[in-house]
């Protein structure tokens, strides 16, 4: 009697882990499929950009060695100016991995050591997100960096787990440094608060 509850323990606990092993091997299969890699990222971004620049693969490669592999990106473009307290507008099309996707829109003020103006093709490689409701609010946004013409850029905003890294490519100057937020709507808005 004893052998044979023995074998049945024995049994359940080989189904227990073998069975925890499947869901976990279909955990990552999944997360990866729900992911963009690196080289169709760059792909889409130089077709989005029109032109493929050391600059753009420089920082998609410097987005997927801080953050790795987003699960969804925005296409956009957006124009702001600013002389000490700044503006930015803007708009495209969220696209997840799965093949949806939705309008959205942006807005944000900004202080700081900021001069220009420039108008700028975007795209956002977003992290974390889980549903696209999870998108649409304030982001944290620093910059710090001069925009020159045809030159790539990259930062960063966090909003609890979701992350966006914003790449551009533009007409125009704006140099300096400032801190502000980034508004994320289902709907266009010129407020940008």
């Amino acid at each position: 009697m004893k052998k044979k509850s023995l074998l049945i323990v024995i049994v359940i606990l080989f189904v227990v882990v073998s069975a925890s092993t499947i869901v976990s091997d279909v955990a990552a299969e999944k997360k990866g499929a729900d992911t963009y890699e690196q080289d169709s990222v760059l792909k889409d971004a130089t077709e989005f950009f029109g032109k493929s620049t050391e600059g753009l693969a420089k920082v998609i490669e410097k987005a997927f060695k801080e953050y790795g592999s987003p699960n969804a990106h925005i296409k956009g473009q957006e124009a702001g100016g600013a002389i000490t307290v700044g503006l930015r507008y803007g708009d495209g099309m969220l696209m997840r991995k799965g093949g949806q996707s939705r309008k959205v829109y942006w807005s944000g003020p900004s202080i700081g050591f900021d001069h220009g103006g420039s108008a700028a093709k975007v795209f956002v490689l977003v992290y974390n997100l889980d549903n696209s409701e999870q998108l649409f609010r304030r982001y944290p946004a620093v910059d710090g960096s001069f925009y020159f013409v045809g030159g790539a850029g990259i930062n960063y905003q966090q909003r609890d787990k979701v992350i966006l890294a914003p790449i551009r490519l533009g007409v125009g100057l704006r140099a300096g440094a400032s801190i502000g937020y980034i508004h994320y709507t289902k709907t266009r808005t010129y407020s940008p608060f």
